[in-house]
């Protein structure tokens, strides 16, 4: 039996936390990460938090994390699924016509799929929210229910094969339930 291979969707100013919890979560679960991007190279990562005192997000330089596939190299059929992270990448990505073609892709074959804070800006402009209950950051439930999303404000929400979760304060929540469909899934 092959080792399930699953994507994690980055881009410059994808959250640290919430890209690297999940990702040695996968290892941890015999599974294979596989970073996807734009473009085979180097991202910035950052950390993002909303200091006390403050009503916005704070925002340094987190690590860097190499891409090992470009969106345009992606075959669907060969991941069990897929993590669209957060942080301020997604805002970016979600315009690359690939990474479109490959959300939908995963949404109609009804794979394993996780999102947290900002990332649910990718299913949201690629129309594959509409009817589906989600947790995303606050800040970004207006893109979740301008798209025919349904806000639930919750650590995990799964909605089917929709694991999804609000920041990466809630990562002990949502990514075990997502790693259990992957491992459930033939």
């Amino acid at each position: 039996m092959s080792v399930k291979k699953v994507l994690i969707i980055v881009g410059d100013a994808t959250e640290t936390v919430d890209t690297l919890y999940p990702y040695y979560r996968l290892i941890e679960a015999g599974m294979r990460p596989v970073v996807a991007a734009p473009e085979k190279r180097r991202y910035q990562m950052v950390l993002h938090e909303v200091k006390p005192g403050w009503t916005i997000t704070k925002e340094w330089e987190g690590y860097s994390i190499d891409a090992e596939i470009s969106f345009r190299e992606i075959v669907v059929e060969e991941y069990a699924g897929i993590l669209f992270s957060g942080g301020r990448a997604p805002e970016y990505l979600r315009y690359d016509p690939d990474l479109i073609r490959i959300t939908r892709a995963f949404f109609a074959a009804n794979k394993p799929i996780a999102s947290v804070c900002h990332g649910v800006e990718i299913p949201a402009y690629a129309d594959c929210v509409r009817g589906r209950r989600m947790a995303t950051v606050a800040k970004c439930r207006f893109d979740l229910e301008v798209c025919g999303g349904i806000f639930v404000d919750e650590p995990c929400v799964i909605d089917g094969n929709l694991v999804s979760g609000r920041t990466f304060h809630d990562n002990g929540h949502y990514v075990g339930p997502w790693i259990r469909l992957l491992q459930e899934q033939a």
